[in-house]
């Protein structure tokens, strides 16, 4: 059991010290009843002149007990429900205090602990400390009256967006948007220090220890008015209206969270301050059982976490930092992986066939860094410092003595073989050799190695800077150490890796490729293509199928096809779906469409925006065909969802947080469905399996639910590490 250590000094100023059991403060059972004896203690105090709430953890507070609200089922609504009112009422009555409370805010305080700052009359905070409410993010609202309180301190229409965004606000950032009253004095002694000379300061005024929502005209001279007007204002009931439009439009309905802060928001500027509190407990008892939020804790809490920690990294010791990296290609991939290496510090040698190629790949940093300087996100000298990091060369000398050399030319055997066998002599003795590759097999590649155990994958997504995965591929000689040094590099990049198995595709790009095939396929049936697109963004892809066809380039995906076929690692003989990969060949190999970067694919581009192409309508359309919408979601859905059980079972991801995360933050996977493995368990295997049976029944056997699925299903068992 934790303590809140309570102090009383000279002047009568408690000081609140909040030191739970755990590493972190958080917003649970032991918190409720360590609260409930500080009132009752602090209530019955005949004198005292103020409270200062402060922290014994490296964090202030970090939120609200996750595990219990996850394991909260539909039917347990009404528990939930009086769980955050019981929360609520401490709030309230720590802010009707006849005395001033601050919060001194020494880290994160964030979700429920900001929301604990929030019922304080002052907030003090450490220049670089955290705060904010980011449940939206986990498809929660903030219940602790953070949603009202924030409304009420800032006025709707500044409060919104930063609801709705969810977004972690430094500290001074913070300060300029009024979340946060001062920052630390360099001259305090300390936060607790600066807060109690708050307190002093503020000597008999009756107005310090009221907060602005309590104040009565009667009583105070001047009553509570919401920033900006409340609902009754033209101006805010327009600006919830375009809100809303906006949203729905970005989250097509399929994550309730934010219209829901959306509606609570407006609530909050309409009803008086308590029963405000009390429908937002509603709002969010309700979203606590919804499976999209059980979806979103579930991958981007628990299992972020658990790989953010080296859940999948070898227990290898010490911890890898690159000093010196090489990247052999300064095209699209390699200058995106030069920019986001620099970025964290790391000198980087940028080598291409030509000076001129490599210093051009140098130049995408320099644009990059010239973008962020005009939006005044960076200096001039953080500029100079960066590109000072990036040394462009076509001298293979230069990479001498690098720690971690990343290959990142086109996708051909021979020529990888030979950057391996030309420039890995320059690579430190126990460097690592990494090959961006997506589709060829690691072992293949470091048979050109003279030191294979040192040979590792290492595919990142386009653009490298800016996509926040990396799938990291060991070969059946990869040893321990390697996979370790990988690992740690990814994370010195500030990007999530997953480990993969060696195996045709890896994890994502044969998934993602099940889904692009199965959109073919729907075109070969006769469905109408835009339909199929519409289709697959109301499920939630961030565009549709054909569109991510023409974007990534139909031409590169048949090329990836015909390289794994002349190399023997898959047989035309044995597709799930040959005639999507005849409407495919139909497009480049009959008519050269190529995607969008060869002038178009399933749609011609034009400066008035895209069309479908006649010739595919064509030659593929049949408006007699009679094909469900919702047959048409979940093939597009399952598709994915079957191919990423398949890779689970024959262990080409070892983990349910690699295959979750991989999912969502390498290809796109709906965030609703917290990856693909996640969404199961909230549809129901057994529910699953049938719906695989009957798509199967129609559309053929690729939609068998595989074998994994059964004895989980028979064993009552979910797919969780």
């Amino acid at each position: 059991m934790g303590q809140f250590h309570y102090q009383k000094d000279a002047h009568n100023i408690v000081t609140v010290t909040m030191d739970m059991a755990g590493a972190v403060n958080t917003m649970n059972a032991e918190y409720l009843s360590l609260m409930q004896d500080t009132l009752a203690r602090l209530q019955s105090e005949k004198d005292i002149q103020g409270v200062v709430f402060a922290s014994a953890k490296k964090t202030f507070f970090a939120g609200g007990d996750l595990k219990y609200m996850s394991g909260i089922e539909p039917g347990q609504q009404s528990e939930a429900f009086e769980f955050t009112e019981s929360i609520k009422a401490q709030l309230r009555l720590l802010e009707k205090l006849p005395v001033p409370v601050v919060a001194a805010i020494n880290g994160a305080a964030l979700g429920g602990g900001f929301e604990l700052c929030l019922a304080c009359n002052y907030r003090i905070a450490a220049p670089d400390a955290l705060v904010g409410l980011p449940e939206v993010q986990l498809g929660l609202l903030p219940g602790g009256g953070g949603i009202v309180r924030t409304v009420n301190l800032l006025g709707l229409q500044m409060a919104l967006p930063l609801l709705l965004e969810g977004k972690k606000q430094v500290a001074k950032k913070a300060h300029e948007i009024g979340l946060v009253d001062a920052l630390q004095d360099d001259s305090a002694a300390s936060l607790v220090e600066q807060a109690k000379q708050w307190i002093l300061a503020q000597g008999n005024n009756p107005l310090a220890g009221l907060q602005p929502w309590d104040r009565d005209k009667r009583q105070h001279g001047k009553a509570h008015k919401l920033p900006g007007g409340d609902m009754n204002q033209p101006k805010n009931a327009l600006f919830i209206a375009g809100v809303s439009a906006k949203t729905f439009q970005k989250t097509r309905g399929l994550l309730p969270a934010p219209q829901q802060i959306i509606d609570m928001a407006a609530e909050a500027a309409r009803l008086p301050f308590d029963r405000a509190l009390t429908l937002e407990s509603r709002k969010l008892a309700h979203l606590i059982t919804t499976p999209q939020a059980k979806n979103l804790i579930q991958t981007f809490f628990f299992q972020m976490n658990a790989l953010k920690q080296g859940a999948s990294r070898p227990n290898v010791e010490p911890r890898f930092s690159v000093q010196k990296l090489g990247i052999i290609g300064a095209g699209m991939m390699g200058q995106g992986i030069a920019f986001a290496a620099a970025k964290v510090g790391i000198e980087t040698v940028l080598m291409d066939v030509t000076l001129e190629k490599a210093q051009a790949g140098k130049a995408y940093s320099a644009a990059r860094m010239h973008k962020q300087t005009e939006k005044g996100r960076a200096t001039q000298a953080q500029t100079d410092a960066l590109l000072a990091l990036i040394t462009p060369t076509d001298n293979a000398e230069d990479m001498n003595g690098c720690d971690m050399v990343i290959e990142a030319v086109f996708e051909d055997k021979a020529l990888k073989h030979e950057m391996t066998q030309t420039i890995e002599p320059q690579l430190a003795s126990d460097g690592v050799w990494g090959s961006n590759t997506s589709t060829l097999p690691i072992a293949m590649l470091a048979e050109a190695s003279a030191k294979p155990a040192h040979f590792i994958g290492i595919h990142f997504f386009s653009p490298a800077d800016k996509m926040p995965l990396v799938e990291i591929i060991c070969g059946d000689k990869t040893n321990d150490v390697t996979l370790a040094k990988a690992f740690d590099f990814v994370q010195q990049l500030g990007k999530t890796p997953i480990v993969v198995k060696d195996n045709v595709g890896f994890y994502t790009s044969r998934t993602f490729e099940a889904q692009l095939t199965e959109a073919s396929q729907l075109v070969a049936e006769g469905v109408h293509p835009v339909r199929i697109d519409n289709l697959g963004v109301a499920i939630g892809m961030p565009v549709g199928p054909l569109t991510m066809m023409d974007e990534v380039s139909l031409k590169l995906l048949l090329h990836i096809r015909q390289t794994q076929l002349d190399l023997g690692l898959r047989h035309a003989d044995n597709e799930p779906a040959p005639q999507g990969l005849q409407v495919n060949d139909f497009l480049y190999r009959q008519h050269q469409r190529g995607g969008k970067q060869y002038g178009g694919g399933f749609y011609d581009y034009g400066e008035d925006g895209k069309r479908i192409w006649e010739g595919l309508q064509a030659e593929f359309y049949n408006p007699d065909v009679m094909i469900s919408d919702a047959d048409i979601k979940d093939r597009l859905l399952f598709r994915n969802v079957i191919e990423a059980l398949k890779c689970y079972e024959e262990g080409v991801v070892s983990s349910v947080a690699d295959a979750n995360l991989g999912a969502i933050l390498g290809i796109g996977a709906p965030t609703w469905t917290g990856g693909y493995l996640q969404f199961v368990n909230t549809y129901g295997l057994s529910q699953f399996i049938e719906r695989c049976e009957q798509l199967a029944e129609r559309y053929g056997p690729r939609f068998k639910a595989p074998e994994i699925v059964y004895e989980y299903a028979q064993a009552e068992k979910q797919f969780v590490d």
